[in-house]
């Protein structure tokens, strides 16, 4: 049976599936800003959807890759979660997401995903930073250490 890893995205722009091969993370629940939204997840859950935390260790790992694809700054403590819990059922399940981010990350994770309502990425990519002013690179920070200015992101290379 494949398993369907949901993000919020499958609750915000109401994905059709059977709820009862979803698996989510508790933390999702939280990211239901609208009425609408709160009340797909609720009923997914009522009809078979899954809720479970991810795996410490597995969790750790998602951090530590992140950090070499320097997407960590851009997963929030959800993503994370949810991209240990694919991973958990790696052989098993599609990843459901518009994050490009999580996306970039469960590619190099080997997780198999699918977009709800955006494209999916073309190619896995490593960020850096890069100085507004004086153009110098470094790997991560919101400010340029040298000049002070702002760092922006840019693409390194891709993998």
């Amino acid at each position: 049976m494949t398993f369907y890893i949901t993000d919020s995205a499958v609750f915000i722009y109401g994905y059709d599936g059977d709820t009862s091969q979803f698996i989510t993370v508790p933390a999702v629940r939280n990211e239901m800003k609208s009425q609408e939204a709160a009340m797909r997840f609720e009923i997914a859950c009522e009809t078979g959807t899954r809720v479970e935390q991810p795996d410490p260790d597995i969790r750790k790992k998602v951090v530590s890759l992140s950090k070499e694809t320097r997407d960590v700054e851009e997963l929030s403590d959800t993503d994370i979660d949810i991209l240990a819990k694919a991973y958990e059922y790696k052989d098993d399940s599609i990843l459901l997401t518009d994050d490009y981010a999580v996306q970039n990350v469960a590619s190099v994770l080997g997780i198999k995903f699918q977009p709800i309502a955006q494209k999916k990425i073309k190619d896995v990519l490593v960020w850096g930073k890069k100085c507004t002013a004086c153009r110098r690179k470094f790997d991560k920070g919101d400010e340029c250490p040298v000049c002070g200015s702002p760092l922006k992101k840019v693409r390194r290379r891709k993998l």
